[in-house]
């Protein structure tokens, strides 16, 4: 250990040490341990504590990290502790292994590994663990977790994150993505069982174990069987629709909803429709990002006389919409998509049931997304609850409000996730890629666009303005002084000008606008303020819980009647963001990377 001596800081050289030691005694995956007696033997101190502390832990969607060696990273090791902890933790919450889980995994390098390894976990302590054969959308693990009454689902993804990244989403047996104090207490259980149990190396005990069980059949036929209860009235053609997975796993799944809807098959970008972990077409493989990762989508699109354009992420649970409008291609932002499909899932329940209970009706959106939604239910009758940021929060209140007799129709969040009812209760890019097509073919043939649709929103419920982006920020410490600074002194009493008439910090739970100035959400570790101000806008700060980035959002209710008034607008509240960001987060100071155009 003496590779270790020449550390100036000794308390952080003790940990260090001791977790490396810890690591070389646990890990036993080549490539890994070759890693850290690479670092060690380079003396490479300060890259150790980057791939060591802090340990990983659950964030907005649960495990995710660079795959590398080391305990803040995603591994074979860090995916044997989290579902050793989580096991315990079960076997407490059931009184022993009598109790089922089901694994799935996208098409990114190691998932398929990782997702043996957390079977090998539980068929160790006695557990049925129902794990997927092949690669599977993200959504069919939570609907398999209710479907199959499993005590926990795991999905091995990291979702929309670079090709270096992978993760490990955790269901409860709600269907419903953990929230605490579960996420708390499955982390407590996982660091008192971080040595590996014997066996957990076993290569073919998930493959061989009486008690692992292939779900793959029955949901899939289960799944479109549900769906297919959605499915509206429409015509089945009158658009051409492209589609790309962004070479994720979405090909297969969004084929088939198109064949049990009776819709024509759509055209995919052939570049993407197998998985490629490597994702060599696109820089960030999240259809998000906007134009630049949708070129070929939109290339194909154009080429074959596609009047839409469907994409998913990787593991298809978001979705992504372009249209053709006025000879050039729109793409949708995520909260222009979510208030027309809240109001095709209005109208078409409307339609369907002209007498039910709007008391009992509710739509949920995150925090962080349009009011937009929030003026179509005022207007219409129906109940609409905003939640934390993140689908974790929707899904468990949309159980919550089911318990009570109430009926979730759609629970959407700006970052292009959408959900349909309950059968669900997380982000499903499949089945919102459907509803968005038999919205578009309805709009089709009233000689209207999704772009015409939405602008007769505006016409029927008022107009939010609204604009989002971020910044990347690498630095934890640095994201920590920014909100620190805007903390002190009581906050701010203005911003770029304009007066602050209330603010919301889920960090701290204040919330200025409530009677007892407390704040009605749960206390966040994360970082995330809302401003209310005094020209009729909200703008909110957060870090994200998956990516380096600070994000803010920001909603305004305009009285804009014709197109150029809303785009005058946008661009007002465009100009405003921009000073207001630049004082608050100061990024020329901090060295913050804007979002690229």
């Amino acid at each position: 250990v003496r590779v270790y001596e020449r550390q100036r800081d000794y308390k952080m050289e003790s940990d260090l040490r001791a977790a490396v030691d810890e690591w070389l005694a646990f890990d036993k995956n080549e490539e890994t341990l070759a890693q850290v007696r690479t670092l060690v033997s380079a003396q490479k101190y300060d890259l150790l504590k980057q791939k060591f502390f802090p340990r990983i832990s659950f964030g907005t969607a649960g495990l995710r990290a660079e795959m590398s060696a080391g305990y803040a990273c995603m591994n074979d090791l860090t995916v044997i502790q989290a579902s050793q902890g989580l096991c315990k933790y079960l076997e407490h919450v059931h009184g022993g292994s009598n109790f089922s889980v089901v694994v799935g995994f996208d098409g990114r390098h190691n998932s398929q590994r990782f997702a043996l390894r957390t079977a090998t976990s539980f068929l160790l302590r006695g557990a049925k663990v129902h794990l997927f054969r092949a690669i599977t959308p993200t959504p069919f693990v939570a609907y398999a977790v209710t479907h199959l009454g499993c005590a926990a689902g795991i999905m091995v993804t990291a979702s929309h994150n670079p090709k270096a990244d992978n993760g490990y989403k955790v269901y409860g047996a709600n269907g419903a993505q953990i929230i605490s104090p579960a996420d708390k207490d499955i982390a407590a259980a996982i660091a008192a069982n971080l040595q590996p149990w014997e066996g957990a190396w076993d290569d073919t005990l998930a493959s061989t174990h009486s008690n692992r069980s292939d779900p793959y059949d029955i949901i899939f036929e289960s799944y479109y069987k549900d769906l297919v209860c959605n499915k509206a009235s429409a015509p089945a053609s009158g658009v051409k629709f492209a589609y790309t997975a962004m070479h994720g796993v979405g090909h297969k799944f969004a084929k088939q909803a198109f064949e049990v809807f009776g819709l024509e098959p759509f055209v995919p970008v052939a570049e993407q429709v197998d998985p490629d972990p490597e994702f060599p077409t696109v820089k960030y493989p999240n259809p998000e990002e906007g134009a630049g990762a949708l070129e070929l989508a939109i290339k194909t699109a154009t080429a074959n006389g596609c009047g839409v354009i469907l994409a998913n992420d990787p593991d298809a649970d978001r979705l992504a919409v372009a249209v053709l409008h006025g000879g050039a291609w729109r793409i949708l932002s995520g909260n222009e998509l979510g208030s027309l499909l809240a109001w095709w899932a209005w109208s078409t329940y409307r339609a369907q049931h002209p007498h039910a209970d709007l008391a009992n009706l509710y739509m949920l959106g995150s925090a962080v997304s349009t009011r937009q939604v929030a003026s179509i239910a005022a207007k219409e009758g129906f109940k609409f609850e905003d939640t934390l940021t993140g689908f974790k929060w929707m899904g468990n209140r949309a159980r919550e409000l089911q318990a009570q007799g109430k009926h979730v129709l759609f629970s959407f969040e700006e970052a292009i996730g959408f959900c349909f009812g309950s059968t669900v209760v997380d982000k499903d890019g499949i089945g919102a890629s459907v509803a968005a097509a038999q919205l578009a073919l309805v709009a089709a043939a009233r000689g209207m666009t999704l772009v015409d649709q939405l602008n007769a929103i505006y016409s029927e419920y008022g107009f939010h303005a609204n604009f989002n982006s971020y910044f990347i920020c690498r630095s934890p410490p640095t994201i920590d002084k920014i909100f620190a600074a805007i903390r002190s002194n009581g906050y701010p009493q203005t911003i770029a000008g304009v007066p602050v008439l209330a603010i919301r910090d889920v960090t701290t739970g204040l919330d200025t606008a409530q009677p007892d100035r407390k704040c009605v959400f749960p206390i966040q570790s994360g970082h995330m303020i809302t401003f209310t101000m005094g020209n009729a806008a909200t703008i909110t700060l957060r870090t994200s819980g998956t990516e380096p980035k600070i994000k803010y959002y920001t909603d305004m209710k305009c009285a804009a009647a014709s197109e150029s008034e809303r785009a005058a607008a946008v661009a007002s509240l465009a100009s405003f963001v921009d000073a207001a960001t630049t004082e608050l987060l100061q990024p020329h100071v901090h060295g913050l990377q804007r979002k690229e155009a």
